[in-house]
């Protein structure tokens, strides 16, 4: 209770929660299609490109001020992750590279870059910790209304592409039979996953961004079988991950981030663990008598 009476002193509370609230809606949104399109670690290699756009943006903010001085680091980070997912949509299709290939070698050189860059700056620059981490503590107003832009975009484009994005997920050779743009689809789908991993940066962090994108929306789908009814799940399971465990460590030395990616954890394997034993408790009550 001493976070709801402290919420009137303190305006970084209310925003907090906004905030997961905000990146529930995103990751509830697009991790169905991210775990049934099998997609998950390429969250990760954007997300690790993301960190180049920061840097980028950082360095650029200094070494440039008179032309870049309105570039902040979320916005760059935006980008980044955006050209990340159409050059690694475009390669993947057009420069028969696999996929895993492709992962690896984004991962590795976008956080290599934002490194570098980071190191070519002048002072310690503690955004970046920030933005690598989650500091879900100190959210501003103005990322709030970013990622309400995020949220509108991401919602819109989905409410669109519902079914040519559904039909990618299932079975991409039946879509490209049917007429549907399989390039550009997919191109679209990894957009709007480098869009959700800019949202969930304010909450968990560039670095555990893997966990609440898929782990709420695998846990969804262990109960529920159309994909409609699992984005409404895993938008639920976002919100309660997000908020109960940010409010139950308030004023410990737990992390807020972290108990949220532990609690994203914790419901998954229970939700795995009560799936196998309503599974095996079914085998048995269905078995016949010798």
């Amino acid at each position: 209770m001493q976070f709801f009476r402290d919420m009137a002193d303190n305006p970084f509370l209310l925003t907090g929660l906004l905030a997961g609230l905000l990146a529930s809606v995103a990751c509830g949104v697009i991790g169905p299609y991210v775990i049934t399109r099998r997609i998950v670690f390429l969250s990760g290699a954007i997300a690790h490109v993301a960190v180049g756009g920061i840097g980028a943006a950082v360095f650029l903010r200094h070494w440039a001020p008179d032309g870049f001085a309105w570039l902040s680091p979320m916005a760059g980070a935006t980008v980044a992750a955006l050209g990340a997912a159409v050059v690694i949509g475009l390669f993947h299709e057009f420069a028969a590279e696999r996929l895993d290939t492709l992962i690896g070698a984004f991962w590795a050189v976008g956080m290599a870059v934002g490194i570098l860059l980071i190191k070519f700056t002048p002072g310690y620059q503690t955004e970046l910790m920030s933005y690598l981490f989650g500091n879900i503590v100190y959210v501003s107003w103005a990322q709030i209304w970013w990622m309400i832009a995020l949220n509108v975009v991401i919602v819109g484009v989905v409410l669109v592409s519902h079914k040519r994005l559904l039909a990618l997920c299932l079975d991409p050779q039946q879509a490209e039979l049917q007429g549907i743009n399989v390039v550009a689809t997919n191109i679209t789908l990894l957009c709007l996953v480098a869009l959700t991993v800019i949202c969930l940066t304010q909450v968990v962090g560039l670095i555990l961004v893997i966990a609440l994108l898929c782990l709420p929306a695998a846990t969804a789908s262990h109960h529920l079988a159309r994909l409609a009814t699992i984005i409404w799940g895993s938008i639920g399971l976002c919100m309660v991950v997000t908020t109960v465990p940010r409010v139950a460590v308030y004023g410990t030395r737990v992390s807020a981030e972290a108990a949220i990616v532990l609690a994203a954890a914790g419901v998954y394997l229970a939700s795995v663990l009560l799936t196998r034993f309503l599974t095996r408790t079914a085998a048995r009550q269905g078995r016949p008598e010798a």
